[in-house]
């Protein structure tokens, strides 16, 4: 993936560097092996890991402790991985500032790029860097510790420029359904919902609905920069497949729950991802308007 012609993005907080969020012991108080431990739990038994970790509800955006929010440095930050973060995001700003009010009538409104290392504050408790990139509907801010893209070649088997770009791009997928009004009637259904089961089942559509928007918003970059190619759209796609429920939790106790997917398993998640790489409109991502998705 080319990013030569991509404007970066000022709308980040640059909080690296800061302590871990101000818990002792460094990396938000926890060691890199008890991290690692309460995630396998989360997949061993069909637990959220932040849920573990922290409490804190990634899509929902519900309360938990947190630590002092903080600010760091505003701006485009001046080092390779920062430059590389703040131009997926200053991308992902002019294609949906474009593209949202075409189709949906409404007005892109920007969202705030936490760069994190460890921990830090969220208005949904503590973003740790176990948790993986998250979007917080409470802020409009998504959170991102950028060693999760290590992660993503050491365990996951993904890895790449356009491959750390759609991850971005799924949590900026999350904004847009906040702007559209998706995430305040999702939470409505999940507080209503008969059992575990059917609400993680609405889980699955919104995340499966901000992998074909992050696949829309790709598809809209190729277009404006003709910057990606086949082999960068591979690398897309093995890491909608390696971060997949079924394949998660096989590595994770040797079998897959499907009524404890949160996020949709490997074949769903490459699904919608290549739904939305191939264009369309945000109608062509509603996931919730079909019977299996």
């Amino acid at each position: 993936m080319r990013d030569d012609d991509l404007r970066a993005s000022s709308n980040i907080d640059d909080r690296r560097g800061q302590g871990g969020g101000g818990f002792p012991g460094g990396r938000g108080g926890l060691g890199l092996g008890t991290i690692v431990i309460l995630t396998l739990l989360g997949w061993l038994f069909g637990i959220n890991p932040a849920v573990l970790i922290n409490g804190a509800q990634l899509v929902t955006g519900g309360g938990g402790p947190s630590v002092s929010q903080g600010t760091g440095q505003s701006g485009a930050p001046d080092d390779k991985q920062g430059i590389f973060v703040a131009k997926v995001l200053g991308e992902t700003e002019d294609v949906w500032s474009q593209m949202l009010p075409q189709q949906a009538n409404i007005a892109y409104q920007k969202p705030i790029l936490v760069l994190f290392s460890g921990a830090t504050g969220s208005a949904c408790g503590t973003a740790r860097s176990a948790m993986g990139p998250f979007y917080c509907p409470n802020d409009r801010k998504v959170y991102l510790d950028t060693l999760f893209f290590q992660d993503m070649q050491r365990r996951m088997g993904g890895g790449g420029d356009f491959a750390y770009a759609y991850v971005i791009a799924h949590e900026i997928g999350h904004h847009v359904q906040n702007l559209l009004g998706i995430l305040p009637k999702v939470q409505a259904m999940q507080n209503s919902a008969r059992d575990d089961a059917t609400a993680n089942a609405i889980s699955v559509r919104t995340e499966l609905m901000a992998d074909c928007f992050a696949g829309l918003w790709a598809n809209r970059m190729n277009q404006r920069h003709a910057n990606i190619d086949d082999s960068d759209v591979r690398q897309a796609i093995n890491t909608a497949a390696a971060i997949g429920d079924d394949r998660l939790q096989r590595q994770s106790r040797g079998m897959a729950v499907p009524d404890s997917f949160t996020h949709g398993s490997s074949a769903q998640r490459v699904r919608w991802l290549t739904i939305g790489l191939r264009g369309g409109s945000l109608k062509s991502c509603d996931t919730f308007a079909v019977q299996e998705p």
